[in-house]
């Protein structure tokens, strides 16, 4: 049911043919990296949270965490994970392919400038065997994005 939501939702808004399906899982952002044939950065990992009883939507380049301070800066309130059992009731997809595709009403999303390194990225597309391969430009565009939030923590050199 998510994937056909996140498909009917990119096929309105033009980049169905974005959609990649595959055999393997993509639950993970080391398994979405494995089955696709990129670095792990490379995927576009959505976090799902809470502020009072609002759901948020924050997409980060696939190795990158959540920064409390700079989280707490930016949203004026404490960063809490949506729990597992309550995502695909309150967004509309099950960890492992939420994305900010098809998503329930009333919810904000926002793109992590730890993006801004890649220029082609890769989201879920609503289920655990999928990906949307887009541009920067493109996620900002059927995302449907507030806005750019800088809420992660500086990348440790490896």
């Amino acid at each position: 049911m998510s994937l056909e939501k996140a498909l009917g939702y990119l096929e309105k808004a033009g980049y169905r043919e974005h959609v990649i399906q595959l055999g393997e899982s993509t639950a993970t952002v080391a398994m979405a990296a494995e089955a696709l044939g990129v670095e792990p950065g490379r995927i576009a990992k959505t976090m799902s949270f809470l502020q009072g009883d609002k759901a948020v939507l924050i997409i980060t380049e696939g190795t990158a965490k959540i920064d409390n301070r700079k989280y707490k800066d930016t949203f004026h309130v404490k960063a809490k994970m949506i729990p597992f059992e309550e995502v695909e009731n309150i967004i509309g997809h099950a960890p492992g392919g939420v994305c900010p595709f098809g998503i329930n009403e009333g919810i904000d999303v926002y793109l992590d400038e730890s993006l801004k390194q890649f220029d082609i990225v890769y989201p879920a597309a609503g289920d655990d065997h999928s990906a949307v391969k887009l541009t920067i430009a493109e996620l900002e565009d059927v995302s449907r994005a507030k806005g750019w939030v800088d809420v992660c923590k500086e990348a440790e050199n490896v």
